[in-house]
């Protein structure tokens, strides 16, 4: 595997954008035009870098089925795969002698996997926060009692809350788990001293890392550190290798015992009719064919963002942030969540949270699609707590609005507009975004939208794209049904 291609080692920061397939992709608009689409939901997925395509493309042709096959293209994919764990691992710097690097397909799949390996016992408690995607919060419900640790207006945890449920609950807490970086307002949690605070309880930590890893360098120190991450998961989709697989790296000790949360091809060491020997990890974790081109893509985006450097890539975003909020507080009606001054961005990642008030996050998002060419996300971003703790809706107003979800009527689905940034974006792409903010603030919008209570969706009447001229592969409902049908997050 020579191809100069892929032999590309030394990337710089100005390089990054080019590198990003589809970024110079035209979308239709309402008017007639088209337009360059520019990508802001890199907090959902990121589009993929077009070195990792390549790599992945040069490495298909010796693709083959992993471990025990004795093929030139077999040795050769599985020293690929062996080695794709231990990228993964040093990417946040694991031990390779005590800790595990396990593939999973994303990092809901990661928290499920750690959860149900767990020896749980009656009467464990597991604390986290409101600040959590569901994938970090519904897994645990599944085995222990959750406790949800508050957070003030802004969105940032209660330290003191936290620290009282500990010692209130002394000696049943199994796991503190948490977000690394919120995906609705940004904020970085202070994980290495909320780890000291764990331990000090005989707690593990498990930090979700998806919204974390893409844009800040990692390191879960060593084991004998008392701010030692225990488990810690990322995927490679919002890492600009959308290609199907997450990572969760910790303890090794900790999956060797007990059995394995799912069972098959690949796990054992040795199968008889009356016994089962399993084999080590992370072999016993990964049960069937795994995504082996899946681990390849996520190599190649790792070599190439630590080559760029995360240094370089968070002071980037950091940059595109304050500029963001600082035009953003000129559009009329403009209502920012989350962190907004100046001294507290340093330790916010690129998502900004926000809402005009008097239009709808779900019409706001459509016109800046249909009118805009700019692709965003509303709803509640599978974190709906704490969205609702956001927009401080009290209990009496939530509880009427998931009666009337329950019912089939999202027309008063709670939410806000999410624009979240990647490497590659410029102040330009900032710039496109305000300027369709404007307009809608202004009320300057061409199109005639309507409500689709089934989803809570808006759409622009009597406009269709015509997905078939970009895409002939597959048939394709009308848009308008589409936002009857599709369920909202």
């Amino acid at each position: 595997m020579k191809s100069s291609r892929t032999q590309h080692c030394n990337w710089k920061f100005d390089e990054l954008r080019s590198n990003i397939m589809g970024i110079d992709t035209e979308v239709p608009l309402l008017d007639g035009r088209r337009v360059p689409y520019v990508f802001l939901d890199n907090g959902a997925s990121t589009p993929s870098f077009r070195h990792v395509f390549d790599v992945m493309e040069e490495f298909m042709p010796f693709y083959s089925g992993v471990h025990r096959g004795t093929g030139f293209k077999s040795i050769l994919a599985t020293q690929v795969f062996d080695e794709a764990h231990n990228i993964a691992g040093s990417f946040v710097g694991a031990d390779p002698d005590r800790d595990t690097v396990i593939f999973v397909k994303n990092t809901t799949e990661a928290v499920n996997k750690l959860a149900k390996r767990c020896d749980w016992r009656d009467g464990d408690v597991v604390i986290s926060t409101m600040m959590e995607h569901h994938s970090d919060d519904l897994p645990w419900r599944m085995h222990a009692r959750v406790i949800h640790i508050g957070v003030n207006d802004k969105g940032y945890l209660d330290m003191t809350q936290l620290r009282s449920a500990f010692e209130t609950n002394r000696g049943h807490v199994r796991f503190l788990a948490l977000t690394g970086a919120s995906n609705i307002t940004g904020i970085i949690n202070p994980i290495h001293e909320l780890a000291e605070i764990a331990h000090a309880h005989d707690a593990h930590i498990f930090v979700d890392a998806a919204q974390l890893a893409p844009h800040r360098a990692i390191d879960i120190r060593p084991h004998d550190d008392p701010g030692h991450i225990d488990f810690i998961a990322y995927s490679a989709h919002k890492m600009y290798a959308p290609f199907g697989i997450g990572v969760l790296v910790g303890s090794r000790d900790y999956f060797t015992t007990g059995d394995p949360d799912m069972v098959g091809g690949g796990v054992v060491e040795i199968v008889e009719l009356g016994q089962v020997a399993w084999s080590a990890p992370p072999a016993r974790e990964e049960a069937g064919s795994p995504n082996v081109p899946g681990a390849v893509g996520l190599a190649a985006a790792i070599h190439m963002l630590q080559s760029v450097g995360m240094e370089t890539i968070a002071q980037h975003e950091q940059e595109l942030v304050r500029y963001a909020i600082t035009r953003m507080k000129d559009v009329p009606g403009m209502r920012i969540y989350g962190p907004v001054e100046e001294q507290e961005l340093e330790n916010k990642v690129g998502v900004i949270s926000f809402e005009i008030v008097g239009v709808p996050h779900a019409k706001v998002a459509a016109i800046l699609s249909v009118e805009g060419g700019i692709g965003v996300r509303n709803g509640c971003f599978c974190a709906h707590p704490y969205v609702k703790r956001l927009l401080q809706f009290d209990e009496t107003e939530a509880k009427e609005i998931t009666q009337e979800i329950l019912a089939g009527d999202r027309s008063n689905l709670p939410g806000m507009v999410r624009a979240s940034f990647g490497c590659y974006n410029t102040h330009d792409d900032v710039d496109r975004l305000i300027d369709a903010l404007m307009r809608i603030g202004h009320g300057e919008i061409i199109g005639e939208y309507e409500l689709h209570p089934r989803t809570g969706t808006w759409w622009p009447k009597n406009f269709d794209y015509d997905f078939k001229e970009y895409f002939p592969h597959f048939s394709f409902r009308p848009t308008s049904a589409i936002t009857e049908f599709t369920e909202a997050s």
